[in-house]
């Protein structure tokens, strides 16, 4: 991707979708998580009193061991968890922008209009390339050429695939790599331009060559998008996020720069976890 690929891509004149509120105005809050439990099964909590703030522009990465609870607090924050009947918040509040997320009142669609996400099995529909890209802005209605032509080159070029299929976009996405398909999944995702894009382990399932090129993606990413991303690899928490939380059994042990994380943790659970003497 050149410089001159990326200063286009990046410029707000070329989206059909006008530009999100979180350009505007000096760094803020995006998302508060305020005193939250949360339970799968009535009565036993997965996850308990977490509180945190996550911050405009930023990667924002949670790490721990294998069922610490980071991905069920990921799927809270557009309601995923929503699916499942008998899950539900017991106690606190998620607010986006100031707003609570869970408030009877507020359309879960809508929500998830502003906040999508990448999952951590890449996802393509077998339709064109093309029709992938631009399947969130004709599910919203949008469905003039000359707009979705526009929205399709700039997502593709801002996951930085433009170059490797802009001749092929009437191909099947599931003709894609691995790592090829991961990119059209997130430049699907970003179509709509959402405010906030969530990430569940979107390497866990590529080569390390593939890896580095979403590393490297999700990099440019936050200069329009704020990111929280789930990883199991403390390696990509330090390559790629600005601040870190560490999750054990349902608790938030400790967030912070994910400089002082990494290098000088308050906590002995998180010392002892990143240092491998633990997990």
């Amino acid at each position: 991707m050149s410089d001159k690929e990326k200063e286009e891509a990046l410029s707000p004149e070329q989206s059909p979708v006008q530009s999100s509120v979180l350009d505007e105005g000096p760094p803020q809050v995006v998302i508060e998580v305020d005193d939250v439990n949360f339970s799968y099964v009535k009565g036993k909590e997965v996850l308990r009193d977490i509180s945190m703030e996550i911050n405009k522009g930023e990667v924002t990465a949670f790490i721990g061991p294998s069922g610490c609870g980071k991905s069920t607090l990921l799927r809270c924050l557009n309601r995923m968890n929503d699916l499942i009947p008998t899950a539900e918040i017991t106690k606190g509040e998620i607010r986006i922008l100031g707003t609570d997320i869970y408030d009877p009142e507020v359309d879960v669609i809508e929500l998830r209009k502003h906040v999508g996400m990448v999952f951590q099995k890449y996802n393509p529909f077998p339709k064109s390339i093309y029709e992938n890209v631009a399947f969130g802005l004709r599910i919203q209605g949008v469905n003039k050429k000359s707009t979705l032509d526009e929205a399709v080159e700039r997502s593709l070029k801002l996951a930085g695939l433009w170059e490797e299929v802009k001749d092929r976009l009437d191909s099947s996405g599931l003709g894609l790599s691995g790592g090829q398909q991961q990119r059209l999944c997130i430049a699907r995702t970003i179509a709509v331009q959402p405010k906030i894009v969530l990430m569940d382990e979107p390497c866990s399932a590529l080569d390390p060559i593939s890896t580095t090129i979403i590393e490297e993606l999700i990099t440019e990413l936050k200069n329009e998008f704020t990111i929280v991303i789930v990883t199991h690899n403390m390696q990509q928490a330090t390559r790629v996020s600005d601040r870190t939380a560490y999750f054990y059994l349902g608790n938030l042990i400790e967030m912070d720069e994910t400089t002082k994380i990494f290098n000088n943790p308050s906590e002995k659970e998180t010392e002892d976890y990143i240092s491998g003497r633990f997990g």
